[in-house]
């Protein structure tokens, strides 16, 4: 039951107080429009508002919209610190209230307090992959609501950013020579991200690694695959090139193949790839 008298509310961090009179204190709904007035001018003293509706009203609809706000007042901030307590919101609230309306917008949020943290692609991509699991349960848990579309985008945008920095790191490989290395970090991006908005480069580089290790069948292959599926791309215009000295080197070591006794030359298309 409300008080008769004003209610004290303080906040523990600044010990800050904010008085509530007995009319206001009766109303849920009224101390949640009071905690909406000072949102953008005070959020401290609006959470103290909200938290009340919270504490003496729980299972009110107004509470559920209490704690909504109160996780988006620390959201709005985007700083680290902010984002951390936003998430836990978020978390709380789908806790108390699992089957509310609400529930798909908070765990989109908790996704997107790690999609705003995201490092480029020559970083650590560790909230990456936060973010990323975060969507995914957005879509497991709410696949119809209003969010999966704007989930299933950013799922999309997460893993083009991880192949992004997948590529990177194959591109480093190959470049000191460590073709080995390279391969497997580009087949990586083939296996794990396949709609990659780079997925030419991957192709070329897979085949440019072949090639530095000499394994030319394999190397003609995804040249062959990057010109099939990106022919105006600048990759394929290299591809082809790259397809004319595979052909000339085949030709020049069947030259030099050792005759078998039968007349015919040994066949020089099996090459091994190096490291």
């Amino acid at each position: 039951m409300i008080s008769l008298f004003c209610i004290v509310m303080v906040s523990g961090c600044r010990g800050k107080k904010t008085e509530v009179s007995p009319e206001l204190a009766s109303s849920a709904e009224a101390m949640f429009r009071e905690g909406e007035k000072y949102l953008k001018k005070d959020p401290e003293r609006a959470r103290l508002y909200f938290r009340q509706v919270i504490d003496s009203f729980p299972q009110s609809f107004y509470a559920q919209q209490s704690k909504l706000a109160i996780a988006d007042s620390y959201f709005r901030k985007s700083d680290i610190a902010n984002m951390i307590l936003a998430a836990s919101e978020y978390r709380e609230f789908i806790n108390l209230f699992p089957f509310s309306p609400s529930a798909p917008y908070a765990q989109y949020q908790i996704a997107m307090t790690f999609y705003k943290k995201i490092y480029s692609p020559g970083r650590d991509q560790t909230k990456t992959h936060q973010a990323l699991e975060e969507f995914k349960k957005m879509l497991t848990n709410y696949p119809t609501s209003d969010e999966a579309k704007g989930a299933q985008e950013k799922i999309l945008d997460c893993e083009d950013k991880l192949a992004s920095h997948a590529f990177q790191i194959g591109l480093h490989y190959y470049k000191v020579g460590s073709y080995r290395a390279a391969i497997i970090r580009l087949r990586e991006i083939l296996t794990a991200y396949p709609n990659y908005s780079g997925l030419e480069q991957v192709y070329y580089y897979l085949g440019a690694s072949f090639y530095g290790g000499k394994n030319y069948p394999q190397s003609s292959s995804f040249f062959t695959k990057l010109i099939s599926d990106y022919p105006q791309s600048k990759f394929a215009k290299k591809a082809r090139k790259k397809l004319e000295e595979i052909e000339k080197k085949i030709k020049e070591a069947e030259k030099k193949a050792p005759i078998k006794k039968n007349g015919n030359r040994k066949s020089a298309g099996a090459f091994h790839e190096k490291s």
